[in-house]
C-alpha cells in the first residue's frame, strides 16, 4: 500500500525518552524489576498548598473555557514571577499559557518558521528541540561542545553558525540533558553577539530555572539591547512537580504572543482551566516553598556523583542545575559485553535496560552519541540500587 502519511511526520522520529520509558514500561508489567531513570519526571507530589487551592478552583466553578492565552489572573500573576525572579517587566498582553512548555516552544517556531530557514541549537539540546524544527521544515544548525567546557558554546562558537538564513537561536539553561548553567557572564558574552543580529530571534527554555544548585540562574531577556528579540520559556512541571497538570508560558514580545494566541485558537485553545487555577497559586508563592524539592534533589546528585566515581570507564562532570547527570561512556564502544559488542550509545543504553533493567536514555536523543542521559528524580533507594546493578554489570 502507498504510504499516505506527510513528508512532514515522516520527517520527524519519535521522542527517544518516552520510547525508552515505554519499553521500560513493558518490561515491568512483565514483572521485571525495573528502575526507570529515563524519563525527567520528579517523584514528588505537588505542594499541598497548591492541590488545596485546585479543589477549590473545582468547588468555585472553574469548569469552562478560559481565554485562549491563559486566565488573565493568571497571565498577570506570571508578570509578577517574572519580575520578582528574573528582573524581567511583561505585561498580561505579553504572556500566553499553554498545555506545558513544550507547546509553547511549537507555538513559537510554528509562528516564526518558513521552509529551510536555518535554527542555530547547541548540542546536546532537549531531545524534543530538533524533531519541531524539522517538522516545521526548517534547517537546525547543531552546535557541538565538549564536557570540558562544561558542555557550553562560546561567542566565536554562535558567531560562526550565524549565516543570512538564521532565524533563531534556541537553548536551555539549565540545560536537559547535562545539567549545565550558563552565568551572568556568559550570556552577556553571546547577547554581545546576538544584539548584533536583532532579526534573530532567541528561546530560552528555562523550565529548571528553580533546579539550581551553585550557579545562580539567569535570565538571558534581562540583557536590554537583546530583549525584544527573547521568547521566555517556562512552566510548573519541573520545580513544581507538576508534569501532569500541563501549564506551560512564554514571555515575549506582544506580536509575538499574538501570534501564538492566534495559532493555539486553532490548535488545542486554553489549557486546563483547573490547572490554570492552580497556577495561580504556585506562581504566587515565593521559590522558598518549593526549596524542599531541590535541596533533596542536591542530596540525589551528590549521591549519584559519589556512586558514579565507583564505575569504571564512566567520565563525568558536575552537573550545576536541572537533575540530570550525562556521563561519557565511549570507553565501552568496540567492547564485548556479556556476548555483545557495543557500537554506540543506543546500544550501551539497550544493554544496562535488559541486563540490569535500568532504563536510562542514548545521548544520541540529545546530539551527543558519546554520552548517556541518567535522571536522579526518582528516589534515593532506586538510585543507590540502579548504580550497585550498573556498577556490577560493568566492573
Amino acid at each position: 500500500m502507498k504510504n499516505r502519511l506527510s513528508y512532514r511526520l515522516q520527517n520527524i522520529s519519535y521522542s527517544q525518552t518516552i520510547a525508552m520509558s515505554s519499553k521500560a514500561r513493558e518490561l515491568k508489567n512483565q514483572g521485571y524489576d525495573v528502575i526507570n531513570l529515563s524519563l525527567g519526571e520528579p517523584d514528588f507530589s505537588p505542594p499541598n498548598f497548591i492541590l488545596s487551592d485546585a479543589k477549590k478552583a473545582i468547588d468555585k466553578g472553574y469548569h469552562h473555557y478560559t481565554p485562549v492565552s491563559g486566565y488573565l489572573e493568571l497571565k498577570k500573576v506570571i508578570c509578577q514571577k517574572f519580575y520578582r525572579d528574573n528582573h524581567l517587566k511583561y505585561t498580561p498582553s505579553q504572556i500566553v499559557v499553554s498545555n506545558g512548555a513544550k507547546q509553547a516552544i511549537m507555538n513559537v517556531l510554528l509562528s516564526l518558521l518558513n521552509k529551510d530557514d536555518e535554527v542555530i541549537i547547541p548540542a546536546p539540546y532537549w531531545v524534543s528541540y530538533l524533531q519541531m524544527v524539522k517538522f516545521c521544515e526548517s534547517y537546525p544548525v547543531i552546535i557541538p561542545t565538549i564536557m570540558n567546557n562544561n558542555f557550553k558554546i562560546d561567542p566565536e562558537q554562535l558567531e560562526k553558525a550565524i549565516t543570512s538564513k538564521t532565524k533563531l537561536f534556541i537553548f536551555s539553561t539549565p540545560c536537559n540533558p547535562t545539567g549545565s548553567v550558563y552565568s551572568y557572564e556568559e550570556l552577556k558574552n553571546l547577547s554581545e553577539v546576538l544584539k548584533k543580529h536583532p532579526e534573530i530571534m532567541i528561546i530560552s527554555d528555562e523550565i529548571y530555572e528553580h533546579i539550581c544548585y551553585s550557579e545562580k540562574h539567569t535570565s538571558i531577556a534581562t540583557f536590554p539591547e537583546i530583549y525584544h528579540q527573547v521568547i521566555t520559556v517556562n512552566g510548573l512541571s519541573k520545580a513544581f512537580s507538576m508534569t501532569g497538570w500541563r501549564i506551560g508560558y512564554i514571555g515575549a514580545p506582544e506580536w509575538i504572543a499574538q501570534s501564538c494566541d492566534k495559532i493555539q485558537g486553532q490548535m488545542t485553545s486554553c489549557a486546563n482551566s483547573i490547572a490554570q487555577m492552580a497556577a495561580v497559586t504556585a506562581l504566587d508563592a515565593h521559590p522558598n516553598k518549593i526549596e524542599y524539592m531541590i535541596k533533596e534533589f542536591e542530596k540525589r546528585r551528590n549521591l549519584v556523583l559519589d556512586m558514579i566515581k565507583e564505575i569504571d570507564g564512566f567520565q563525568f562532570y558536575k552537573p550545576n542545575g536541572a537533575f540530570y547527570i550525562f556521563p561519557k561512556v565511549s570507553y565501552f564502544f568496540g567492547q564485548k559485553l556479556h556476548g555483545k559488542i557495543i557500537k554506540n550509545s543506543d546500544e550501551f543504553s539497550e544493554f544496562l535496560l535488559h541486563k540490569t533493567k535500568v532504563a536510562t536514555v542514548s545521548g544520541s536523543a540529545f546530539g551527543d552519541n558519546e554520552c548517556l542521559r541518567i535522571s536522579y528524580a526518582s528516589s534515593e533507594d532506586k538510585i543507590i540500587e540502579a548504580f550497585k546493578r550498573i556498577k556490577k554489570i560493568l566492573n
